[in-house]
């Protein structure tokens, strides 16, 4: 009996942590780039408990992620996924780095002769 009631808070306080864990990766759709964890706003927490359910089910936070963003949109996410409708974001800066240093080097011998 002691066994199980151990088991089952060891169990709710890892819960807990993915629960944080994922809320703090998570925008609040209501507060200023806040987090969902940070947030006591009425979508945040209503946003905490689906997501305690769903881990309390077994699904994973890539799924959970997955039903947020098609729920919400991609809005909701902290780090943006990686796929073909953003992945000018993901490049550009390394686009930019590239170009800058080409332009770099180019006054760099102009300035040599």
């Amino acid at each position: 009996m002691l066994f199980c009631l151990i088991s089952k808070s060891y169990a709710n306080e890892n819960i807990d942590e993915r629960v944080k864990k994922l809320t703090l990766e998570l925008r609040c759709m209501t507060c200023q780039n806040q987090s969902i964890y940070d947030s006591d706003a009425e979508f945040s927490n209503n946003i905490k408990k689906i997501i305690r359910d769903k881990f309390e089910k077994g699904e994973n936070e890539t799924d959970i992620k997955k039903f947020l963003v098609q729920r919400y949109g991609e809005y909701i996410l902290f780090r943006p996924l990686i796929n073909y409708n953003n992945s000018f974001l993901w490049v550009f800066p390394f686009i930019l780095l590239v170009f800058g240093l080409f332009f770099i080097v180019i006054k760099s011998r102009k300035n040599k002769a």
